[in-house]
């Protein structure tokens, strides 16, 4: 009975770990698939908006049972803050990475996306989600940690060096190394031309992601309920991106899909990298705040770059090596100092008397996705002395 209560506190421990983890390779799942449809001529604001009407409606019926009775009072100020989230990530964050990554390089591209923690950090110090003290090792810790993940992030992905051998391929990997010399004069004037603009719209990208975490912060202490918050962020979207696409896009055939690679796409996206991941990070981030939920985002890269060894039999390089080691080591240590800073804040309201900030939610059932991530506190136990899963 002891080894049984011992074996699921841990598991409840890991749990935004684990989550955070699936993610990410949730994501890099998607960039693969993704770049296989528009490769076949998907429009990608038209990819975006069959991709978040998908995920409304696989959502949606989770959100209508699980939530029934817990679903808060929408109000105007509330819709407005939606109304904002389903434009932000859906619709702008998407498509700018697309036009973006076209303007400059795909290596660019993926260099802008990886400093996400770090805007993410600054952001949250601004917006009060995150304070810093420089006297105390904790906070100390999320900078450095912070530093190092995307200094890695970047190396990894700008720094090529020597392959490294683990496992023999027999075969050199035709690695691409960007817009190279193999462009004519023609198209790296293109290029050049339009590289300004596309790093600005890159940078606008990582932005407003880090942006969409901030405000969904702030949008859940008003409305807690993840899986209808979700499910309306991906109806927004899919509104707003509708609207979007009849504005860019004049060609009608361009909306017709079938049962391809395109379908395909918009429903792996729509669900994994939509759906369950808006849910997802909206409940570890309610206990754990967006810095840590942004702290994983580079992990991407690592996955996409062993996917690409194991999957493909592509090279590794050293640079991707050295890279993954700084992400690790980062992360582990931003880690650190937000478990610390949560200790530190529960400790504090304990010996105040008080009850524990953003205890976990009470739901009806822990099955599905509603409780998958949350934990039902004892029969007979009063909801603010809950126990706060701790790392």
């Amino acid at each position: 009975m002891e080894s049984q209560k011992m074996l699921g506190g841990l598991m409840n421990r890991v749990k935004p770990y684990l989550a955070m983890i699936s993610m990410q390779f949730g994501y890099a799942g998607m960039y693969i698939i993704t770049m296989v449809s528009l490769k076949h001529g998907m429009n990608h604001y038209i990819l975006a908006v069959y991709r978040h009407a998908i995920a409304t409606l696989v959502i949606a019926p989770f959100a209508l049972y699980y939530e029934r009775k817990t679903r808060p009072k929408m109000t105007f100020r509330i819709f407005l803050q939606i109304a904002l989230l389903g434009f932000i990530e859906p619709v702008l964050d998407q498509n700018l990475y697309y036009v973006g990554m076209t303007y400059t390089s795909a290596t660019f591209a993926s260099a802008t996306a990886n400093v996400l923690p770090a805007i993410t950090f600054v952001l949250a110090i601004i917006f009060r989600l995150e304070s810093v003290n420089f006297k105390k090792v904790r906070s100390i810790a999320k900078v450095v940690g912070t530093v190092i993940t995307v200094s890695g992030a970047l190396l990894m992905t700008l720094y090529k060096g020597p392959i490294v051998d683990f496992i023999k391929f027999g075969g050199s990997g035709g690695g691409s190394d960007g817009a190279g010399g193999s462009h004519g004069g023609a198209a790296a004037t293109e290029l050049d031309k339009h590289w300004i603009p596309g790093t600005l719209m890159l940078l606008g990208r990582t932005f407003g992601w880090a942006g969409f975490f901030i405000l969904q912060s702030f949008t859940l202490k008003k409305y807690p309920a993840e899986l209808s918050l979700t499910t309306l962020i991906c109806l927004m979207g899919t509104l707003e991106g509708t609207a979007v696409s009849l504005v860019t896009v004049r060609d009608m055939s361009a909306w017709k899909i079938g049962f391809d690679s395109n379908l395909f796409a918009a429903a792996y996206s729509g669900v994994i990298c939509s759906g369950v991941a808006y849910y997802v990070q909206g409940v570890v981030m309610r206990e754990r705040g967006p810095v840590f939920v942004a702290t994983f985002n580079p992990l991407c890269v690592v996955i996409t770059a062993a996917l690409g060894v194991l999957v493909l039999s592509e090279s590794i390089h050293l640079g991707s090596v050295i890279g993954t080691i700084f992400i690790i080591v980062g992360l582990y240590t931003v880690v650190w100092g937000k478990g610390k800073d949560k200790r530190m804040t529960d400790d504090d309201e304990i010996s105040k008397g008080l009850p524990i900030k953003n205890p976990v939610k009470q739901i009806d059932t822990g099955k599905g996705l509603a409780g998958e991530l949350e934990m039902k506190p004892k029969e007979g136990q009063e909801t603010h002395k809950t126990t706060q899963v701790e790392i």
